[in-house]
């Protein structure tokens, strides 16, 4: 079974997993902390990133190079449209996801939740409100590109998968969308949230988290 090093607090550890539910390949969730890392992990993530994958004797950090194995493994369904615009759309918001959404949300994620509560330190809080200011914009582009379908414009696909696990990180600090201010953003959310492989992961996730919060 294909092993997944990681924290299910990380979007892009809930990306992975998502990816292996859609596909319906079982995937075997090894919890570790690139502070405290294992042999194992650190054989399939020299450089400490999470994701990590240990397929046999197939190593691999990233979760965008993670869920292309995947896909290349297992083509159907696929999570990158057939068409061209469709496909390069997909892969943008992917990458929207990573390197916006994250960037700026993290900045709030760890100074208000993840520091006090897993590594014992104080948050900036002045770096929080930076974080809040840059999600303001990230928030309304995402608003005004959500309609009625998936954000490609074709199938669901990875953009839809990657931007959700940002926003579901994001739920930790009450950040989901808000349908008072973001209407379609939240709807778009809920139709993510309410597929059959979203459930499976948040089931397993919620559980982690519960008994680590209780310790």
């Amino acid at each position: 079974m294909i092993r997944i090093f990681g924290f299910p607090l990380s979007p892009y550890v809930r990306k992975v997993h998502v990816v292996a539910a859609e596909k319906n390949v079982d995937v075997e969730m090894v919890l570790g902390r690139p502070g405290d890392p294992s042999p194992e992990f650190l054989a399939a993530s020299p450089f400490r990133k999470i994701p990590a994958m240990q397929d046999g004797d197939f190593n691999l950090a990233d979760s965008t190079a993670i869920v292309t194995y995947l896909d290349a493994l297992h083509p159907a369904p696929a999570i990158a449209p057939g068409d061209a615009r469709q496909r390069a759309k997909a892969i943008w918001w992917e990458e929207f996801a990573d390197t916006i959404l994250v960037a700026a949300g993290g900045k709030v994620l760890f100074n208000r939740f993840v520091g006090p509560t897993f590594l014992g330190i104080a948050g900036d809080e002045a770096v929080a409100a930076q974080g809040l200011k840059e999600l303001g914009p990230v928030m309304d582009y995402l608003e005004s590109e959500c309609g009625q379908g998936w954000l490609a414009g074709g199938d669901f696909s990875i953009g839809d998968i990657a931007v959700a696990c940002g926003l579901r990180s994001l739920g930790y600090i009450g950040l989901e969308p808000d349908p008072a201010t973001h209407p379609d953003t939240a709807a778009w959310y809920d139709r993510v949230t309410a597929r059959a492989s979203w459930q499976k992961v948040a089931a397993v996730e919620a559980q982690i988290m519960d008994r680590v919060l209780s310790r």
